[in-house]
């Protein structure tokens, strides 16, 4: 097997990382584009190691994505029992806000602000671990991402025997 890693396949890494931003244009775009690529280049160990922490980060990045939503869901639950409620204070809210009020919105808006910190902290490491992987990879490094669950394993290389 050749060891040197060609500028092609730097290239092919990189853009195998970069590819999981595609998810901001099409719907499962980070899983699909780096797929993709990494399906058509497998056959070099470099493409096909980076292809395979590509598509393990993205699906890592989606269990905590859910795992930050099923945490959110029992209080969102909670409060939506109290919804009635919610849409009468909003409407006497229109002209004048009083304290009784602001208490009753309150819930609602702490849940919704500790979702969207957990979130966007979220968005802020992924963004930071993939560029990184575009970096080692268009430097023609390993790279592995953080935090990263392996859903999809390493195969062993066949030994051979001289």
């Amino acid at each position: 097997m050749d060891t040197t890693i060609s500028e092609n396949q730097k290239n092919v890494a990189s853009l195998m990382h970069l590819s999981t931003f595609s998810k901001f244009f099409f719907p499962f775009g980070n899983f699909i584009a780096p797929l993709l690529l990494w399906t058509f280049n497998k056959e070099h160990q470099f493409v096909e190691e980076h292809g395979r922490e590509a598509i393990n980060f993205q699906l890592s990045i989606f269990i905590y994505s859910l795992i930050i939503g099923l945490i959110c869901l029992p209080f969102v639950l909670i409060f939506a029992t109290d919804f009635v409620s919610l849409i009468d204070a909003i409407d006497h809210t229109v002209g004048n806000v009083s304290l009784h009020d602001a208490k009753n919105l309150s819930g609602y808006v702490v849940i919704i602000f500790i979702a969207a910190i957990l979130l966007f902290g979220l968005f802020v490491f992924e963004f930071y671990a993939v560029i990184s992987a575009t970096i080692a990879a268009s430097k023609g490094n390993a790279y592995k991402y953080p935090f990263s669950i392996s859903f999809i394993k390493t195969t062993p290389q066949p030994q051979v025997i001289e």
